[in-house]
């Protein structure tokens, strides 16, 4: 199947056409049951592009469904705290989408009266969101005809039309593709394909919808640059006392995580066997952390933090799995 910008062809509009009525049929039968599917909320639908940034759906929807008790309304988002939002963040990681989020509701709050801009020109305009995220909110919650890209339809693009796509071409292949009547569930339905029937590796052809429509049927393979991931041993100092832990906040100028909490990190010493150690990866880092357990280490300027009120800190992910395997929270 070519997908031609030009749809004046009676074949090209046919085969167009049947594209967009299988695929939304097979949606509409076996999409996944996903909280923020259950309605056209523009908050949520935001939020849920958000938090879905390079973070798997499995991992996503618990997050989901506490961030929004704790802030149910774009109004409570934008009158918190930012310590507040980092918390309720913590353990998602890339900690600059939770700040992007926060300035940008106060931003909607402020100059929009709550009301979420419909077109995406005016939604790119907001802090954190660009070309994607906006027209995943304006297609899906408002129903404009604006397709999206991202990796998912990347990878079904690529193999319906039988060769790499990129920049404006991708972008255009996939507007000249979009359902005009339902480009909401339509761009859902083609994230839905790659990331359940159109995998990477092994796509599962026999259960497409629109195999017979596709230029390849799995056989385009997109090479891909491996990238060398660095092994590094790092060491934490878990203090407890009277129902308190010793925790220390990194700088609010920090590179990485300002402001978040975390257990005091120490200096190998070879003579002493951690406590307990465990696995942990960020980006293209692999990560032994091995954590020993006595008193407070000189010269960190941290506090006692009641192990209740731990939780309600923007803690690192880091922080998080250390203290549940420690059963601390």
């Amino acid at each position: 199947m070519t997908l031609e910008h030009d749809t004046s062809h009676g074949d090209d509009t046919t085969e167009r056409g049947c594209f967009q009525d299988r695929l939304l049929q097979w949606f509409d039968q076996h999409k996944r049951d996903l909280p923020w599917r259950r309605d056209r909320d523009p908050y949520r639908v935001w939020l849920s592009e958000v938090m879905l940034q390079q973070t798997r759906v499995a991992a996503v929807i618990d997050h989901y469904e506490r961030f929004l008790r704790r802030f149910p309304t774009i109004e409570k988002l934008a009158s918190a705290r930012e310590t507040s939002v980092l918390a309720a963040w913590s353990g998602l990681g890339y900690y600059r989408r939770a700040r992007m989020l926060h300035v940008a509701a106060r931003k909607i709050v402020k100059e929009h009266g709550g009301k979420f801009p419909s077109n995406p020109e005016e939604l790119q305009a907001l802090p954190g969101i660009g070309r994607y995220t906006a027209a995943a909110i304006a297609s899906i919650a408002f129903n404009q005809p604006v397709a999206v890209v991202d990796g998912n339809v990347q990878r079904v693009l690529h193999r319906v039309n039988g060769e790499s796509l990129g920049g404006e071409k991708l972008w255009s292949a996939a507007g000249a593709l979009l359902s005009q009547q339902r480009p909401g569930d339509f761009n859902q339905a083609v994230m839905e394909l790659g990331a359940t029937v159109c995998l990477p590796r092994q796509p599962q052809c026999m259960l497409c919808p629109v195999s017979d429509l596709c230029t390849t049927r799995g056989a385009l393979r997109l090479r891909r640059k491996g990238t060398r991931q660095t092994k590094r041993d790092i060491h934490y100092r878990l203090a407890c006392r009277d129902g308190s832990i010793f925790l220390v906040q990194r700088s609010k100028t920090a590179t990485l995580m300002p402001g978040m909490w975390e257990l005091p990190e120490i200096a190998s010493a070879k003579s002493t066997t951690p406590s307990f150690t465990l696995r942990h990866s960020i980006t293209v880092t692999d990560y032994a952390v091995r954590v020993k357990r006595g008193p407070a280490p000189k010269g960190f300027d941290g506090r006692w933090v009641r192990k209740a009120r731990v939780t309600t800190l923007p803690l690192t992910g880091l922080t998080q799995k250390i203290l549940r395997a420690a059963k601390i929270i």
